[in-house]
């Protein structure tokens, strides 16, 4: 505004009072001017999965505690595409698998860690009297190894290579979650992969329709470490998340990710609300109860945004 109100030395005879008056205008037109909100735009999953419930929660979270912000979220095929997004300054924040990133920390990064949220489990979907068993009986099956994009996609097609099963071994559909249900229940394929935290929206609302089977693939995290890194482990799946036997399966962590070029205070601010509000945003989906400042802060191989590493050390988990 300075460039506005200099007064040059040959005005300075004009009338003190109407300088006063013209300044005081100036001001209050100033003060009226609304400004534009910060967009946040939240890259999430499919309608029915968990990124876009606990995207929906915390865009309902900060829309209500910053008023300078505005944050809605977008549907996507999920990680990598959220990844991609981010990166690109078309969205500000995201989800996304750990497997999804690069194994080593970028030199320059576009991409950086609020935190790490909870842990993806990778189902492997069948129905209770179907032939799939096993994931060796996948062998020669129509299966949807998840969307073009996805986390989903990147950890099932690394199975199939481990296990031996890719190319034309199995026949492979790319197909999201809401797609792959439809797909399972009306018998055009015979089971679908989904990584997601428990329970899966999606899988539990096909589970009440059909009796379901959920294929074990405990045994398979080891391989997957040794041909892809440390960042996988084992979880359980137990019986009470879809009433099917219960299983262990492949596991790994997901962060949400967020565009470093966001200013430090904001971020500083969303993390606040991320850690501080977890029962609320936990009302939305379980995972997000899973969260604690202490877990929160492991999130190689992403380096955490300079506004999220301040509030861990003022909170010191």
């Amino acid at each position: 505004m300075s460039r506005h109100w200099s007064v040059r030395g040959r005005r300075r005879t004009a009338a003190p009072l109407a300088l006063l008056l013209l300044l005081v205008t100036a001001v209050a037109g100033c003060r009226d001017e609304p400004t534009e909100p910060v967009r946040i735009r939240i890259a999430t999953g499919s309608p029915t999965a968990v990124y876009h419930a606990f995207g929906q929660s915390l865009a309902a979270l900060l829309n209500r505690e910053l008023p300078e912000v505005r944050a809605d979220v977008v549907v996507t095929a999920a990680s990598a595409q959220n990844v991609r997004l981010v990166g690109s300054g078309e969205a500000e924040l995201g989800f996304t698998q750990a497997d999804v990133l690069p194994p080593r920390e970028p030199e320059h990064p576009r991409v950086l860690a609020v935190a790490r949220v909870y842990d993806d489990l990778l189902h492997l979907v069948t129905t209770a009297g179907g032939p799939v068993r096993t994931l060796a009986d996948l062998r020669g099956r129509r299966v949807s190894v998840g969307a073009d994009g996805s986390g989903t996609e990147v950890t099932a097609t690394r199975l199939l290579d481990v296990a031996q099963l890719d190319g034309e071994r199995v026949r492979q559909e790319h197909l999201g979650l809401d797609d792959s249900v439809t797909a399972l229940r009306e018998g055009r394929i015979d089971a679908f992969f989904f990584s997601g935290g428990l329970p899966v929206r999606g899988v539990a609302e096909l589970a009440r329709q059909t009796s379901l089977r959920m294929v074990d693939l405990g045994d398979w995290t080891e391989p997957l470490r040794r041909a892809y890194g440390e960042v996988y482990v084992t979880r359980d799946i137990p019986r009470s998340v879809y009433q099917a036997d219960p299983v262990s399966t492949v596991a790994n962590p997901n962060y949400l990710i967020v565009s470093a070029e966001l200013p430090t205070t904001l971020v500083r601010e969303v993390t606040r609300l991320l850690m501080e509000r977890r029962e609320e945003l936990a009302a939305a989906h379980p995972a997000a109860g899973r969260m604690s400042p202490r877990s929160a802060i492991v999130t190689t191989p992403l380096p955490l945004h300079p506004g999220a590493a301040q509030w861990y050390r003022a909170a010191k988990p």
